[in-house]
Formats: structure tokens, C-alpha cells, sequence
């Protein structure tokens, strides 16, 4: 029975990651576009795609990698987060650098854009404070607030801006991972839901 409860874990998982990608993959606009942008693209797919795994990794709620295996790949995930929007950015300045300035200076006409640079700006800083966290030593509780409310600022902001841009990520299938992925994380850091994994809690640390 536990073998079957985790393939079918893993098989929704998949699907709500797949769906979405392979659509972007076949999108009729990938025509137009050029090699950089199109990199810049699914990079960003990419990372929402990580948005939903890491966590349930730190819940350990994905068969065959809870316990330290889990907590090793969610600190890769992390590191590969922050990769992929890196590469994100980067493709972007390299097609339209004025386009990039402006986004980052919060004067874009595009309403998407001030909510990509706030997910961007999260995502750094709740690396830095995963690094930090062992030398918090007995502020554990103070550090997976701190870390937890980063990581919801980067989920809105991040939904925000993928829902609002019409681009090669088919809407529906882009929709239904956003609620996913929000969905996820309350269900992990939420009382009535996984309840040890609260910032609040005074459990022992998952992560």
C-alpha cells in the first residue's frame, strides 16, 4: 500500500510540473523568439516548477527523499532557485536591457514586472538566511520565521507575476500549478495543516 501511495504521490507531482512545461514547450510564440529569450523563458518555468517541491521536500512529504536525503536535495533545490532566476534575469537583460532597468527600478509600464523583481529579491535573501541558519544556533524559532515569510513573499509574488504574463505557458495549465504551489506551502507551514513545520512551532528544526 505505501508503495502504491508514493508512486501515486509522484505521478501527481509530475503531472502538475509536466503539464504546464510541456505546453510551454510546444507554445506557437516560441517561433518568434530567439534562442536567449527562449533560455531566459524556462528558466523562469523552471523555477516555479522548484516552488512546488521544496516544500514538500522539507515535509517530507515526497517518498524517497524524506529524512537527510530530503533536506540535502531541498538545499540544492535552493541553490538551483536561485540559478535559474539568475538566468532568468540574466537572458532578459541580454534581449532587452532597458526592459530589465526598468523592472528593476520599478517604473515598468507592464504590471507583471514589479512582482518578478520582488520574487527575485526574496529568493536572495531566503538563500542568505538558509546559509545563516546554523550559526542562529538557539534562534531556530526567530530563523524559520524569518525564512518562511521569505519564502511566502516569493510564492505570491511569483504566482502574481506568472498568472499576469500571457506568454508561452498555456494560462489553465500555468493556473492550476499557481494554486498548487500555493496550496502546498500552506498546507506545510499552516497549523491546521502540517502543523510541526508552523514558524511558529517550537518542534525540532525540519530543514
Amino acid at each position: 500500500m505505501g508503495s502504491v501511495r508514493g508512486v501515486l504521490i509522484w505521478t501527481a507531482v509530475a503531472a502538475a510540473i509536466a503539464i504546464p512545461l510541456v505546453f510551454a514547450v510546444i507554445s506557437p510564440l516560441l517561433q518568434w523568439r530567439d534562442p536567449v529569450y527562449i533560455l531566459a523563458g524556462f528558466a523562469g518555468v523552471l523555477a516555479m516548477a522548484l516552488l512546488l517541491l521544496q516544500p514538500l521536500l522539507v515535509a517530507g512529504a515526497l517518498p524517497g527523499a524524506r529524512g537527510i536525503l530530503g533536506r540535502r536535495v531541498h538545499r540544492f533545490g535552493g541553490a538551483m532557485l536561485v540559478i535559474l532566476v539568475i538566468t532568468h534575469v540574466a537572458g532578459l537583460w541580454i534581449t532587452s536591457p532597458p526592459d530589465v532597468v526598468d523592472a528593476l527600478l520599478f517604473r515598468s509600464p507592464a504590471p507583471f514586472s514589479a512582482w518578478g523583481v520582488i520574487a527575485m529579491w526574496a529568493v536572495f535573501a531566503a538563500a542568505i538566511i538558509g546559509l545563516l541558519r546554523k550559526r542562529m544556533g538557539a534562534r531556530l524559532r526567530v530563523w524559520r520565521l524569518v525564512h518562511t515569510s521569505l519564502v511566502c513573499v516569493v510564492v505570491v509574488s511569483t504566482v502574481v507575476h506568472a498568472v499576469q504574463i500571457e506568454g508561452t505557458m498555456e494560462q489553465i495549465s500555468k493556473s492550476v500549478l499557481a494554486c498548487i504551489v500555493v496550496i502546498v506551502l500552506g498546507w506545510v507551514i499552516l497549523p491546521a495543516g502540517h502543523g510541526r513545520f508552523c514558524p511558529l512551532s517550537a518542534a525540532p528544526d525540519p530543514a
